[in-house]
């Protein structure tokens, strides 16, 4: 990307310009020292004076009243704040009226900013105070007074803290009362500019020490630039997190979040368009490009016909791709496409705030889409990627932990789709999307994951884990056999990477990182898991079988053995588990082939997988009453076992037998007054109950015989 500066030939100010704020991709305001204010359309190069202001009123900041918010009264989002040099701040609509002047500081008004949500506005001045005042312009607190200046100002994401400066100081003060205060020196200098972003939570700072910095929300160093020549004065972020800017002595700068130029300019093909590209997006053999306009299509296959369409709204900030469509997020919205330029959906939920979307906060498949929501971080939406509409019964997805970042796999059947989740405490976690009317566990993978990434060609899923690179070969083990996920994990060290990186993207088995000092990095990871993950899909068993002994891996047989459980193939997961050693496995799964019924085999294979409710509820279906309730004796689960026994008024006594034996066994003594109850008065009569339960046995084969036999081998999709 290339910063683009071009110069009108005939520039409006004739002073000092000190403060500018855009209004939409194409439209930017801008405030100077002649008392004017201009407007300036990118897209026609015209420039209109708005308004004279008085010359006792020098302009010093501006910022544009939060526009995304679905406010009913369009003229409340078209007013912008002016802090001037009198002292005062002043509210002025688009067309240039002015609303309101407030009296606010002893000195100059050096900055001043709504919060996100438009509720309440914050000044800083010449005399130290930070003062917090109503949307319309009335006093609400005074939130802290400082000895010196303070020069910035900006809002925490949650609109429930203040970054401001004190002298070579950064702090971070609460609204709450008596809150905790988070303060740390920054610079070497005066620090003259601040701003905080609400998408990655990242915080910049730039001072008289030549330098700007970028730090995360609890005050730790990310990055700092080399010293320039001369103090840098200006320092913004784009709204989405992704680039920001900084300004000094005849010196613009663009730069990505991790303070690197971005000069990355390697195109062979040149595309050109009509009008300014904003957003980029290269996946899928496709192209997404945005334009303040249209978007246009392309197919890698063709670079020469693009597929255009126009644009609500031209203010893209984030585009994501999956297989089948992709989706585009503005300021008014989410919208999904397909690659041939049709609208799908647009998904939305109550209190839905586009601006601060990213792609860790959004994920797209090629059936759903994932939505963190920002008003609650613990609740992650889920949608129907073809209608927009919440998934399953509406319920959204609830963590007990705020969620940092969300990613759906990408390949398989929508039933068995997987989101991946970091919630604050660097805990991954992985849950199914679909509920089927329960709910589902939420069981964590893995502590201490900074980033994270599915692979676009298999449900593979790596992540930054501490000081290590670990890659899940086949993270669903964790529903069928937690024992061996240690054994289908990948790992090795990741210190070269340094502090802080991030996976940029995870195609085939080659994962990109972009390191904290913005240089890339890439690692192969063996080929083989994928091509496991293609047998099993198209339930080529053998084929898998020959490959793991081709390549020898304990974490390929161990892939193997969970997968041919979760596909009930129990001969494949019988060669598999005895290949990793798993012998008292291997003699669990030979009973299971045994047993005469296939609702048995089916029960037993989901108790395999720790899933007991489901296995009894399979035998409870197909009337099989007595196996439901000796897989509970088996599990000493002995008050489901009674409950089983009294309600389907049968083997009351077998449940009382075992129970008294398992006692017996241990010496103890009857308490559980459920069990006093129906055993008083009755005797124990273990002949009958084997004869009884011989006959439950003879009735099942019998069952089975005349049914469609099934084979030894398993059960299989």
């Amino acid at each position: 990307m290339r910063l683009k500066i071009s110069l009108l030939k005939e520039p409006k100010h004739q002073e000092l310009v000190s403060c500018v704020g855009w209004t939409t991709a194409e439209e930017l305001y801008s405030c100077s020292d002649d008392h004017q204010i201009v407007k300036w359309n990118l897209l026609t190069g015209e420039t209109s004076q708005i308004v004279k202001l008085p010359d006792d009123i020098y302009p010093i900041d501006l910022h544009w009243f939060p526009k995304s918010l679905g406010i009913k009264k369009q003229t409340q989002a078209e007013i912008f704040v002016l802090t001037s040099s009198d002292g005062k701040f002043h509210l002025i609509s688009k067309l240039g009226r002015v609303e309101k002047s407030v009296e606010a500081h002893s000195g100059a008004v050096l900055a001043g900013r709504w919060n996100y949500e438009g509720t309440a506005l914050v000044t800083v001045g010449e005399d130290g105070q930070i003062k917090i005042w109503s949307k319309t312009g009335m006093l609400r607190s005074t939130l802290a007074h400082q000895g010196t200046p303070v020069y910035s100002v900006a809002w925490g994401p949650d609109s429930e803290k203040v970054l401001y400066t004190a002298g070579k100081q950064l702090i971070i003060k609460p609204l709450q009362p008596n809150a905790k205060i988070l303060q740390w020196k920054a610079h070497d200098g005066i620090i003259l500019k601040v701003d905080w972003n609400s998408v990655n939570d990242l915080i910049l700072s730039a001072g008289e020490d030549c330098k700007y910095k970028v730090w995360d929300s609890y005050g730790r160093p990310l990055y700092s630039s080399q010293p320039h020549e001369h103090p840098i004065t200006s320092v913004a972020w784009a709204p989405d997190g992704e680039l920001f800017a900084v300004g000094s002595f005849h010196t613009l700068r663009l730069c990505d979040k991790t303070g690197v130029r971005n000069v990355l300019n390697d195109a062979v093909d040149l595309l050109e368009f009509r009008d300014r590209v904003i957003k980029a997006s290269l996946n899928y053999a496709h192209l997404v490009v945005s334009t303040s306009l249209q978007c246009y299509v392309f197919s890698t296959k063709n670079w020469n016909t693009p597929l255009i369409f126009d644009l609500k709204e031209g203010t893209v900030s984030l585009i994501l791709q999956a297989e089948r469509h992709f989706l585009l997020v503005d300021g008014g919205g989410i919208y999904l496409y397909s690659y041939e330029g049709r609208f799908l959906s647009s998904p939305k939920f109550p209190g839905m705030r586009t601006d601060i979307l990213n792609a860790q906060t959004v994920s797209l498949s090629n059936d759903t889409i994932a939505i963190k929501d920002k008003a609650d971080e613990k609740i992650i939406f889920l949608f129907e990627a073809s209608t927009g509409k919440p998934m399953g019964d509406g319920k959204f997805l609830s963590h007990k932990n705020e969620v940092l970042e969300i990613a759906l796999d990408q390949k398989g059947l929508t039933n068995d789709r997987k989101i991946a989740f970091i919630d604050k405490n660097r805990d991954l976690y992985i849950t199914s999307v679909k509920r089927f009317g329960k709910e589902e566990q939420i069981i964590k993978l893995g502590t201490m994951v900074h980033t994270l990434a599915w692979s676009d060609t298999c449900n593979i899923l790596c992540g930054l884990q501490d000081t290590r690179f670990t890659v899940w070969y086949y993270p669903n083990t964790v529903y069928v056999d937690r024992d061996i996920l240690p054994k289908t994990l990948y790992e090795r060290d990741a210190s070269e990477f340094s502090k802080n990186p991030h996976i940029v993207s995870f195609v085939g088995n080659q994962v990109t990182i972009r390191r904290a000092d913005g240089s890339l990095v890439h690692i192969s990871i063996s080929p083989y898991p994928a091509i496991l993950h293609e047998y099993v899909s198209s339930s080529k068993w053998e084929d898998a079988v020959r490959l793991c002994r081709f390549v020898k891996e304990q974490t390929m047989w161990a892939c193997l053995a969970a997968m041919a459980v979760a596909n009930q193939d129990m001969t494949t997961a019988e060669i598999a588990y005895a290949a990793i050693g798993e012998i008292d496995k291997v003699q669990y799964i030979n009973s299971i082939k045994n047993l005469p019924s296939k609702e048995s085999k089916m029960a037993h294979i989901l108790m395999f997988s720790g899933n007991i409710q489901e296995a009894e509820i399979v035998l409870l279906q197909a009337g099989l009453v007595y196996q439901a309730i000796q897989i509970n004796i088996n599990l000493y689960n002995w008050e489901r076992a009674l409950e089983l026994a009294v309600k389907y008024k049968t083997h009351v006594d077998t449940v009382l037998a075992y129970r008294q034996k398992f006692l017996e066994t241990f010496g103890k003594q009857e308490t559980n007054k459920r069990y006093l109850q129906y055993a008083e008065g009755l005797q124990i009569d273990w002949e009958k109950i084997k004869a009884k339960i011989e006959m439950e046995i003879t009735k099942e084969q019998e069952r089975s015989s005349g049914s469609q036999p099934t084979k030894s081998t398993g059960l299989k999709h």
